[in-house]
Order: structure tokens, then C-alpha cells, then sequence
């Protein structure tokens, strides 16, 4: 993978940008109580100025007969100087279909902290063809305006990767998870489990290279287009990548790592990052690398916590990551932002 930009650090009083780019729950009659706890708190916690794109809000329905009203928010937002950050309010599924309304040009002359999950995959994907970092994080809806509070796990790492130009360094799993939720629980009603941490799928020693990825199905929506990567930007990359969405299920895995596989993703990558893994689908994904990818060296540790569950860290695309085996630990080498 080539050098990626770093957009600049974000800072107290900066304003920050939301923008529903995938789907339009964000401004459904049910759903404002969570945009409004969403921006509460990025206001409170980081002590930014939020402001909203002006069709964030016009609902499901109309944005998603009008991708064309997406790309003019994403736009608008790139171009206004004043605006230092874009937040994502939620995935979906077809934020690929903006794509042909965008100047890639715009990302490159305006790069700034642009942060999502989920089917926010793609636009991991324009930015780096655009040479800038992306931020595969938490998106507005959820987990930031995760019912009863922001955990801690989150709040550490969108403010030790977006506030902060120290280097990350070890990014540790999270002690405790819960299913991602939309409705309004109250706290005796969220059901938090023990985390078991990372787990070794198969490798040996230290392998470092700079990070990609993130949900299968939206990357496999962008192949054949202009923005999904080469074969030859995998080289030596570190992929981080949850599969089997949205039915799950080791089948529905294997036919995107078969996908990804046709496409060059994982012939010359140092490693793979996974979420959470049943014994199914580990022995798919150790079966498939073995005899159908021809990578049983290729290092592979899962429970990393990018996945569609609460809480969630920040990946920085683009920056020198580290998996070292035998001590079943993940570093990123660099700050997330620059000065």
C-alpha cells in the first residue's frame, strides 16, 4: 500500500459534521432521539462544535430514492473549510451507489478525519484511491449514542486516535461487549459479557505492514469499479476484515474471502485481523487459506474489536500496524492524525 495523507488532529471547539452517506435512519421520526444523544455527547465529551449536513436528516426514504442528495452533503462537507471532521451516522447498504457523483479530487485538496463503520467500508476504499486516511470507526447512531452512556473502551480510542498525535501503540481488546442496539434500553436492560481477547488463529513471530479493510460485503459492491484497490496495493498490508454480513455463518464467509481472494486481496498481505470467530468459521477460514488462497503462513488473529458490536476501537487506514503472535498482541505504529 502507498503512503496515505494524514489529515490534522481534531481539537476542542472544532466543528464537526455529521452525515448520513449510507442509510437515512438518522432522520426517522423514531430514531432523533439517538442522533440527539449522539451529538450530546460528542459536544460534551470532545468539546466540539457539531453541525448537520442539510439532507442528514430528510429520513430513509428520501435518501434513499436520492443518492444524489448524499454525494452534495459529502461534498459540501469536504469543501467547507471550517468543518475539521466528518462522523458518519450509520451504515446500510448502498453507499456505493454515491460513488459516481464524487471528485476524488475533492478528498485530495481537503483531507480531513472522515470516520465510519460498517457500510462505510466503501468510502474506506475512495479515500485511500484519493491517497488520504480514513478512520473505519464508530458511527454516530451506534455505538456513540449507545444507550445509558458512552462506554470507556470507545471514548479512549476516537480520543487516542482523532484528539491525539501521540502514537497509539498497543490497542488491546476490549474487557466486555454487548450486542449493538437501537432501542432505548435503560442500563439494567443491556447485557454485557466478558471478553475473552484476542485469539491466534494460526501464525508465527512479528508481522508488520499498514492497514486496510473492513466489512466484506461492501468491498465486494465496489469490485469492478475504479475505486476498489489493485492487486498490488495489498503488498505487504495488514487486512482487517468481518465476514458472513448480514446472514452470517461460515458459508456466507467463504464466499466473500473467495470474492476477496479472486480480487488479489490476500496473495501478498502480512496478515489478517478478524472479529469474533465461531469454531466453524475458524476452521473454514484456516481450511480456505491452506488450499484455496495458499497462505497457511500468513498470520491471523481474531477478536479485534472493529466489528458490529459495542464497544468499538478506531483504525487508522493506512498506518503501520504490528501482530505479533507470540504474544497474541496488535500495535499501531503510528498517530492516528497529525500536528
Amino acid at each position: 500500500m502507498y503512503q496515505l495523507a494524514v489529515p490534522k488532529v481534531l481539537k476542542k471547539g472544532d466543528t464537526i459534521a455529521l452525515l448520513s452517506i449510507s442509510g437515512g435512519r438518522a432522520g426517522d421520526e423514531d430514531m432523533l432521539f439517538r442522533y440527539e444523544t449522539g451529538k450530546e455527547r460528542l459536544e460534551k465529551i470532545w468539546g466540539v462544535h457539531v453541525i448537520t449536513t442539510p439532507n442528514a436528516l430528510t429520513g430513509s426514504k428520501f435518501l434513499y430514492e436520492h443518492p444524489e442528495a448524499r454525494a452534495e452533503d459529502f461534498l459540501w462537507a469536504m469543501q467547507k473549510k471550517e468543518i475539521k471532521g466528518i462522523i458518519c451516522m450509520m451504515g446500510g447498504d448502498d453507499s456505493y451507489r454515491v460513488l459516481p457523483y464524487i471528485d476524488l479530487n475533492l478528498i485530495k485538496d481537503h483531507p480531513k478525519v472522515f470516520m465510519g463503520y460498517s457500510d462505510i467500508t466503501s468510502w474506506m476504499a475512495v479515500f485511500a484511491k484519493a491517497g488520504v486516511r480514513a478512520y473505519y470507526g464508530p458511527n454516530l447512531l451506534t455505538p456513540i449514542a449507545q444507550p445509558v452512556t458512552l462506554d470507556h473502551y470507545t471514548k479512549e480510542a476516537i480520543t487516542k486516535c482523532l484528539f491525539s498525535t501521540q502514537i497509539i501503540g498497543d490497542v488491546p481488546a476490549c474487557p466486555e461487549y454487548t450486542k449493538i442496539e437501537w432501542r432505548n434500553l435503560e442500563k439494567d436492560e443491556i447485557k454485557w459479557v466478558a471478553n475473552t481477547g484476542y485469539r491466534l488463529v494460526q501464525g508465527n513471530g512479528v508481522v508488520r505492514g499498514r492497514i486496510f479493510g473492513g466489512c466484506a460485503g461492501p468491498l465486494r459492491q465496489i469490485m469492478g469499479t475504479e475505486f476498489f484497490p489493485k492487486p498490488d496495493f495489498f503488498k505487504d498490508c495488514i487486512i482487517m476484515l468481518e465476514i458472513g454480513l448480514p446472514y452470517g455463518g461460515a458459508l456466507a464467509g467463504l464466499h466473500d474471502l473467495r470474492a476477496l481472494d479472486a480480487a488479489g486481496m490476500f496473495r501478498h498481505a502480512a496478515g489478517i485481523l478478524m472479529g469474533p470467530l465461531s469454531d466453524e468459521e475458524k476452521n473454514m477460514l484456516v481450511k480456505f487459506l491452506k488450499y484455496e488462497a495458499h497462505r497457511e503462513d500468513i498470520p491471523v488473529l481474531s477478536n479485534v474489536d472493529f466489528v458490529h458490536r459495542t464497544p468499538m476501537t478506531v483504525i487508522p487506514m493506512g498506518a503501520m500496524a504490528e501482530i505479533d503472535c507470540g504474544h497474541v498482541t496488535f500495535k499501531i505504529l503510528e498517530s492516528g492524525v497529525a500536528e
